[in-house]
């Protein structure tokens, strides 16, 4: 026999032996054929069926793929995401109060109307998130990464925005009041209209 048809032959014969493959190793050949080994995205944790409207606060979301889950209007306060991948869900009208994101990711998701009222935030990715209406009072962004973020008229009153890139994001009518955007990327966003009372280096020239 060919010596370069051996190891074939020898991995059928035994496949053939063995019967068929059992679960984990058809859960790991299907993870392997969508591409990446990335974790299932959940469903439920710790008894809570993670859907719009659920009822979770504190709940432990860390590190969870949470990627286009409707969460919209579920109470969610003082859970903890850090390092969540919530990349295009759908968090419009849900609480957040509390919660802890850092590292968080995100990216397209739905934030309107969503309340982040002293959330954690810190080198949360929101690249080009929809967060019109959101209320992200005394919330924590240092380090964050908001380019292209959408947040009309979003009330950003004593937020921390110490370092965050916010180019192209589009804040009219948001309020800045009393927030701290000492050396934030602002190149190209729109402050059109927005409040900035006692806003730490807001620009002055809008």
């Amino acid at each position: 026999m060919n010596r370069l048809f051996r190891p074939a032959f020898a991995l059928c014969a035994l496949l053939s032996l063995s019967g068929p493959l059992t679960a984990p190793l058809a859960a790991e050949v299907e993870t392997a054929s969508l591409g990446g080994g990335e974790e299932e995205r959940v469903t439920e944790v710790a008894g809570c069926v993670l859907t719009a409207k659920a009822i979770c606060p504190g709940i432990d979301l860390r590190h969870r793929n949470l990627r286009s889950l409707s969460l919209a209007g579920a109470d969610l306060r003082g859970a903890n995401l850090m390092r969540a991948d919530l990349r295009h869900a759908d968090l419009r009208g849900a609480d957040l109060s509390g919660a802890i994101l850092d590292g968080a990711d995100l990216r397209t998701a739905f934030l309107q109307g969503t309340r982040l009222s002293g959330a954690r935030l810190r080198g949360a990715n929101l690249e080009f998130a929809r967060a019109n209406g959101a209320d992200l009072r005394q919330a924590d962004l240092t380090a964050a990464n908001l380019e292209a973020l959408r947040a009309d008229k979003a009330d950003l009153t004593g937020a921390n925005l110490e370092g965050a890139n916010l180019q192209e994001a589009k804040l009219s009518l948001t309020n800045l009041s009393q927030a701290n955007l000492e050396g934030a990327k602002i190149r190209f966003a729109i402050f059109q209209d927005a409040l900035m009372t006692d806003c730490r280096s807001c620009p002055t020239d809008w």
